[in-house]
Order: C-alpha cells, then structure tokens, then sequence
C-alpha cells in the first residue's frame, strides 16, 4: 500500500506542468540545491516584478489622498498624506535605484523591502484611523484601509516561489496583521478581526500554491532553454553564462577556479564508419560517464560537436589534475568497435596561470587542447606541460 506521503506527491504532480521531472519536485519546496542559472534568472525576474508592484504603489498612493480629501477632516488628512507621501517616495526609491543583479539575496531582499514599505504604512494608517471617530462615508473609506493586507497577500502570486519562501512572507503578513490589531485593542471588532484573518490564511495558501506553479513553469522551461538536447548537460549558451558567473565569483572570494576542454579522440570516424546514430550513442553515454565522477559543484557542458567544457570552481591545478584523473581512470565509455574512448584534454586554472578574465582562461584552455592533440592524442595539456595517461593520469603532475 502506498504512504500517504507518496499519494500526496503524486497528486502534486498531476497539477504541476507535465514538463516537470519528478527529481525537480523538492525544487518547488525549498530553494536550496537550486541549479545556478535557474537562481540567478528568478533572481532578475523577482526585482523586476518587485519594481513592476512599486511602480503602480508609487503611482496609486498618492492618488488615492484625494479620496481622503473629500471624507475626512483637515488634520487626519494631512496626517494621512504624510504617510503616503513617505509611502510614495520609499517606493519610487526602490523602482528607480534597484537593478536586478541575479543574485536571489539581492531578489530577498528587495521583496523584503516591497513589502516593508505598505506593511508599515497599514500599521500607522491603521492605528492613527482608530484613533478617530469616524461616522458615515469617512467611516466606509476609513474601513477600506482594511483591505491592504489582503491586496499583499495576493500580490505574492505574481512572484516564482518556492513554499518555503511563501510561507515565511505569509507569516510575515499575519504577523503584521496581528500587531495591527494589538495596537486597536480596545476598539478591536473580534469577529471582524477573526474572518478578516482567517480569510488573510485562505489567501495565503491560494498565493502559495500559485508562486509554486509559475516557479515550476520556470523551471521547465529554463531546463529547456539551457540544456543541449542530445547530452542533456549544459549548452553552450549557458555554459558561457555559468563561467562569467563563477569567475565573477572567484574573484570576489579570491578562489581558485580550473577549466577543462575535453576533445574526443577521432570522433569524426566514428560518424563516418559507423552512422551519426552510434555518434550520437557515443556522446550521450561520453556525458553520461563524465558527470558520474563530476562533484555537485562542477559543471559540464557541451561546447560543440564532440567538444566538452568542464568548469570547476573552487578547484586549484593540482586538484583539478586528481579530478581528471579519476574521470580518464574511470573511462569515458567504449567506441563502436568495442576500443575505449579517449579524449585530448586541456586544462587552465585562474590563479596558476594568472589570467586576467575567464576569456583568456577559457582560450588558454583550449589552446591547450589543441597542443594535445597535436602531440598525439589521448593526453592532458596543463600548466607544467603535455602527458599521456597510462592507467589514467593520476599521480602525474601538470
């Protein structure tokens, strides 16, 4: 009999986009684990709906003191409109000077502030509107502050979240919500305040699973734009994105960062002997091999025709050299014929070779490819020079 557990998850996925791998499904939980490019393109697509909500803020906050004009007194509604105006400039603040970087904190955190802004505007507005008899029209207009916090709790659904992230922004709303009647206790309606929360709580869910269903399109269809068709590993467009990001990070941190251009040995008769079909059988299983002995961090892509780059961050020359080492004495699969399948491979390494920007290390490394081909094939080029590996490269330095 199934568990319960398992009947949930596969009730999940029959709302979830049919493109969605089933390992992809703890990627709509939590943001941890969450392949690079998929971070760094949320990222961007958060602040830029973040600044798409502060712009029609900045906008409608201020419009909406004329309405305050025509009900209420002067002193409440200069008070008011010292709110708004505050409102208004924090969020023209945020859609004016805040870029999208694609990094998911920076994406947090100007979430984070978006909501600050109209959550502490509720707050005041709310308390300073208790402090007022309100009678008639001003009394309706008064009530229709109320609505805010269900106006941000919707507004969760236009973001890719994991549940994770909707929960804890959730609660954040409830919370304010709660202070907010702390703070009118003793003119608290009850069972006003009640439904109003229980119906913040409905939203909130409606919101999350809402966040969760984009961020799975978003997934599927990252892996899509990313992914060579053929190898399903890294293509080349994104490969170039992932190593200008873990350059840029490398720097920063002032870490190493290894490259490896890996070039199949005489692939070209294997498409002339034996068809493109076992050419493309050759690939599929040369990927297959290399990412089984790739740590979590690296990343492989194919970089055209029977060229693979291997990008390794944190991964100084030496640990580079083990690390292919173990990936040559592991094999990279078997040719048509039944002979094993080498590779001409070329290796750099940021801080070794001093390279000035990861183009200069990405045409170093495959200028050494080229000298190991030259030098006869199934060899590593690196740093100290040329070698053949006999039983794999370990123990050989370069």
């Amino acid at each position: 009999m199934p568990s319960l557990i398992d009947l949930l998850r596969s009730r999940l996925v029959t709302l979830l986009p049919s493109e969605l791998k089933t390992s992809e499904l703890p990627h709509l939980l939590t943001p941890i684990r969450h392949p690079m490019l998929l971070c760094q393109r949320r990222a961007m697509l958060i602040v830029d709906r973040v600044r798409l909500f502060a712009f029609l803020f900045a906008v409608l906050t201020p419009l909406w003191s004329i309405i305050d004009l025509m009900v209420f007194d002067t002193p409440l509604w200069l008070r008011l409109a010292g709110f708004r105006l505050m409102a208004c400039l924090a969020f023209t603040w945020l859609l004016l000077f805040y870029r999208p970087s694609g990094n998911l904190l920076d994406a947090y955190r100007a979430i984070a502030i978006l909501f600050a802004i109209p959550t502490v505007f509720y707050i005041a507005s709310h308390t300073l509107l208790g402090t007022y008899q309100l009678a008639q029209f001003s009394a309706v207009v008064g009530a229709g502050y109320a609505f805010l916090p269900f106006v941000l709790m919707a507004g969760l659904t236009i973001f890719p979240l994991t549940l994770i992230e909707s929960v804890v922004l959730g609660l954040l709303l409830l919370l304010a919500q709660a202070l907010a009647g702390y703070l009118s206790w003793a003119t608290l309606n009850w069972p006003s305040f009640a439904g109003a929360f229980w119906l913040l709580i409905l939203i909130a869910g409606v919101a999350s699973l809402a966040g969760m269903s984009q961020l799975a399109f978003m997934i599927a269809l990252v892996r899509q734009a990313i992914r060579d068709p053929l190898t399903g590993i890294f293509s080349r467009g994104s490969g170039e994105e992932i190593l200008r990001l873990q350059w840029d990070s490398a720097q920063r941190n002032n870490s190493p960062l290894a490259l490896a251009f890996i070039d199949l040995d005489h692939f070209k008769a294997i498409n002339d002997n034996h068809g493109h079909e076992a050419g493309d059988a050759v690939l599929r299983d040369a990927a297959r091999s290399l990412l089984n002995t790739l740590r979590g961090s690296d990343s492989l892509v194919r970089w055209g025709g029977e060229e693979f780059l291997l990008i390794m961050p944190d991964t100084d020359m030496q640990q580079a050299h083990r690390a292919l080492a173990r990936l040559v004495g592991n094999g990279l699969g078997v040719r048509p014929d039944g002979q094993p399948l080498t590779a001409s491979i070329g290796l750099s390494e940021r801080q070794a070779d001093a390279s000035l920007d990861h183009r200069q290390l990405l045409e170093l490394a495959d200028h050494r490819m080229y000298l190991a081909k030259s030098a006869g094939r199934n060899r590593l080029h690196g740093h100290a020079g040329c070698y053949v590996p006999q039983g794999g490269l370990a123990g050989l330095e370069g």
